[in-house]
């Protein structure tokens, strides 16, 4: 395996730790007047989702993490598994809920999602960053009623709420950003 030093670190880095896998969220090279430089560094376990703040010397070596990404489509769910298809080889590989992430409210049947694995154990999936969604159910925009930055609930096709703006009415196909949950606009679809 490659090896990496904490000098070398940097936003998005995967390394082993403990027989954890982490990925530094975000680090600092500090260098103090007196004694030696140091890199804080504050990185997540990407199979337990803990954060943990630290200091390593720079020179102190880890063992470089390879994570592999592969598409796959979002098939369907039976209960707390979620099957997703490789599209190469056409096998099911089923997931549980936990391993999805709250972004996943937005992902409805056959939308290509990355498994996320570190030797074979897929730890997450990245859903796209935006979805087009239709509105199953929302309370009836008020004609006029066009005050700025009014809000009201809405239920997406695939379950999810969300807060729209007044004039989105049932049926209406809307933008999401998966990262934020947040209404972006009405669909280019």
């Amino acid at each position: 395996m490659p090896t990496i030093t904490a000098g070398d670190f940097r936003n998005g880095v995967t390394f082993e730790k403990d027989g954890s896998v982490c990925t530094v969220v975000e680090f600092q090279h500090v260098k103090p007047g007196k004694g030696a430089a140091f890199v804080r560094t504050k990185y997540k376990n990407v199979m337990t989702g803990a954060i943990r703040e630290e200091s390593f010397n720079p020179t102190a070596k880890f063992e470089q993490a390879t994570v592999e990404r592969k598409d796959a489509e979002y098939s369907y769910n039976d209960g707390d598994l979620y099957y997703f298809m490789d599209p190469e080889t056409y096998d099911m590989v089923p997931l549980n809920r936990d391993v999805l992430g709250d972004a996943f409210r937005f992902v409805k049947e056959n939308t290509v999602c990355k498994l996320v694995s570190y030797k074979g154990s897929v730890f997450t999936v990245e859903v796209p960053n935006f979805m087009d969604l239709e509105v199953t159910e929302t309370e009836p925009g008020l004609r006029g009623d066009t005050a700025t930055n009014v809000t009201k609930p809405a239920t997406l096709e695939t379950g999810a709420e969300v807060k729209v703006p007044l004039f989105i009415n049932t049926g209406d196909k809307i933008q999401i950003d998966t990262r934020t949950g947040e209404y972006i606009g009405r669909s280019k679809e």
